[in-house]
């Protein structure tokens, strides 16, 4: 049977820690910032976890 291919486009946005959870970026703080309160912005800096509803697809994707 042939390897998995890595699905390139979510292995760059998301990775596995070393306990398993899958980890991405939050999204909103890549432009319009001005509007947005210092709060809000600080908040974004924090990895997110992948939502359970999307775990499976995520994982099958990133061949784990």
């Amino acid at each position: 049977m042939p390897k998995l291919k890595t699905r390139k486009g979510i292995a760059k946005r998301v990775r596995l820690t070393g306990t398993g959870k899958l980890v991405r970026r939050h999204a909103w703080k890549s432009h319009l910032l001005e509007h947005k309160s210092a709060k809000r912005k600080r908040a974004y800096r924090a990895l997110s976890a992948v939502d359970r509803t999307d775990k499976k697809m995520v994982r099958r994707a990133l061949g784990v």
